[in-house]
């Protein structure tokens, strides 16, 4: 994989201000030749803006936000190009205007957030090497706007991608540094970290810290739900797939069914890729239990939606559904399902 993570060049001390210069935005951030795709942009790209404003910032924010909804919906191939192209055209002029030093480091967090979301994308794309350019050009941004909550959020997205690419104790590491980067978490964003070290401890077989972490991640989200939820952050069907992927780790191939199941239940609608995703991984578990027209359902339902996503982790997982449907052809339902696959799949996902 390129670009291992070396914690060793990491400052994790989210308050240190680091130097930003020209090259705040390098090379290092490749995009694709896209054409710029915010019309009302044109005074920023163009270097005419000179006085950065708060209303720059919110502008800022609200395409991060709608940016991330585009990527729930429809996937990282579709959203992150059009991220790229805003950073570059429009965010990188933002941060080299003048302005009050509040404003500025607004703009910086506010870019912090975004470059975590391109990061995030990229991770969706497959482009994992990429992927950690943006993380560590978000944590470069926390750092320098003082921005703690977007510092340990990024780290944690580090130790998702190097858990999904099972990076042996990298991951654990990544928890951890998150979660020490935000000592004053609520009960929601310590769910949130929580489940994550849960996972990640998991992985390594350390058994007894990944119990221990999912129950304070349980107790953290008990905390939250009593307080009001909160839409759009972590929820109760973050919190079953992290149970899930805790007991898949630990060999515990029938809860991880029931807790993936639990997760796809009170999953909400709108985030189409990551119901796709896991409903594939729940069809994987279920296959291996031995219930295979179970499987044969929940992939049927995955690919209900998977015309509609555009991610490489999702066409990963249809590699992986013909592999394992294979042996099973004779089937009615799995060939059923083959058939059903092979019509809409992307043509280079189709087995020869």
């Amino acid at each position: 994989m390129d670009g291992i993570i070396d914690l060793g060049r990491l400052d994790m001390d989210p308050s240190r201000r680091s130097v930003l210069g020209v090259a705040l935005f390098s090379v290092a951030l490749t995009v694709p030749d896209w054409p710029d795709v915010v019309g009302r942009m044109e005074a920023a790209q163009m270097g005419v803006r000179s006085r950065l404003g708060m209303s720059d910032v919110h502008t800022v924010t609200a395409m991060t936000e709608q940016l991330s909804s585009m990527d729930d919906q429809f996937g990282g191939r579709t959203a992150r190009p059009l991220a790229a192209s805003f950073l570059v055209n429009t965010v990188a002029p933002f941060l080299k205007a003048s302005g009050r030093e509040d404003v500025r480091r607004a703009m910086m967090s506010a870019a912090s957030d975004l470059c975590y979301l391109t990061g995030y994308m990229a991770v969706d794309e497959g482009l994992h090497g990429l992927a950690q350019r943006y993380y560590l050009k978000a944590l470069e941004l926390a750092g320098a706007s003082e921005d703690h909550l977007t510092f340990c959020t990024t780290l944690r997205g580090m130790s998702v991608q190097a858990v999904d690419l099972r990076q042996g104790p990298v991951p654990m590491r990544l928890a951890d540094a998150a979660a020490a980067s935000s000592p004053q978490a609520g009960p929601r964003m310590r769910a949130f970290l929580a489940g994550q070290q849960a996972h990640a401890a998991a992985q390594t077989g350390n058994r007894r810290s990944a119990l221990m972490y999912l129950q304070e991640a349980e107790v953290a989200m008990d905390k939250a739900e009593s307080r009001g939820k909160v839409f759009g952050s972590y929820a109760p069907a973050s919190l079953s797939y992290h149970t899930s992927q805790v007991r898949y780790e630990m060999g515990d191939v029938h809860g991880a069914v029931a807790a993936m199941e639990e997760s796809d239940r009170l999953r909400y609608g709108i985030y189409r890729r990551t119901r796709v995703k896991e409903r594939a991984i729940l069809a994987e578990r279920q296959l291996a239990t031995g219930h295979l027209e179970a499987a044969c359902k929940t992939w049927w339902l995955a690919l209900d939606d998977y015309p509609l996503v555009n991610s490489g982790r999702i066409d990963q997982r249809v590699t992986d559904m013909f592999r394992l449907l294979a042996p099973h052809l004779k089937n009615h339902d799995a060939q059923a399902l083959y058939q059903r696959a092979r019509d809409i799949v992307r043509p280079e996902l189709i087995p020869a």
